[in-house]
């Protein structure tokens, strides 16, 4: 009886160390998301570049994707009110504290609220502006998550912290659809509240 040849062992598989699923699942949804960003140059003054969301928004799953994967961010955080700046902070402030079942408040331009307010001015990256906020809308001790689009320099967001904190609550957290690194705004909100994180789902350095 004729003995079979041994075959050669084959090498084992070089084992590639794999990435947590979550870390995966959440770069890929990042680059999906980046490619439906429109950059509009010169806008809204020269030397701008404007970061386009509206292709996002116009696009069902990638505006669901960024709230799911916003929404388990500030989860994180223990949050317990959402503010919205206006107006790109409602688009998506709204459905984040619907998706957290938490209350809303929403920071708007001088005269837009119908109670009485409490008010800010502050500095952007293109000019000045004010925001206002209801007197009544912040309890003492309150932990706030401030929500809006974009984190350019600290403006918007820093002026809206200002009002929360006018009114006895406390700043946890900020949320941005996108953050522009190299403005520095980053540091510039966590300098003043030691703790506060700032999440970003999409950063530009």
């Amino acid at each position: 009886m004729k003995k079979r040849p041994k075959s050669k062992a084959k090498p084992a598989a070089r084992r590639t160390k794999a990435k947590p699923a979550g870390r995966r699942n959440r770069e890929a949804v990042v680059r999906d998301l980046m490619l439906r960003i429109r950059d509009i140059p010169d806008f809204p003054k020269p030397g701008i570049l404007f970061k386009d969301i509206t292709p996002l928004l116009g696009h069902p799953p990638s505006l669901a994707a960024i709230i799911e994967q916003m929404a388990a961010g500030i989860r994180k955080t223990g949050a317990e009110l959402l503010v919205g700046i206006e107006s790109r902070g409602f688009i998506f402030g709204a459905p984040l504290a619907l998706a957290l079942g938490l209350p809303f408040v929403p920071v708007r331009k001088p005269g837009k609220l119908p109670y009485r307010t409490v008010k800010v001015s502050y500095a952007l990256e293109y000019g000045h502006d004010s925001l206002e906020m209801h007197e009544d809308a912040i309890a003492h001790g309150a932990k706030v998550c401030i929500v809006d689009d974009l984190l350019a320099t600290d403006g918007t967001a820093g002026g809206t912290a200002q009002l929360v904190e006018q009114q006895g609550g406390e700043v946890v957290s900020f949320a941005f659809v996108i953050e522009l690194g190299f403005l520095g705004g980053r540091e510039k909100l966590v300098g003043p509240r030691n703790g506060a994180d700032v999440l970003s789902l999409i950063r530009y350095d």
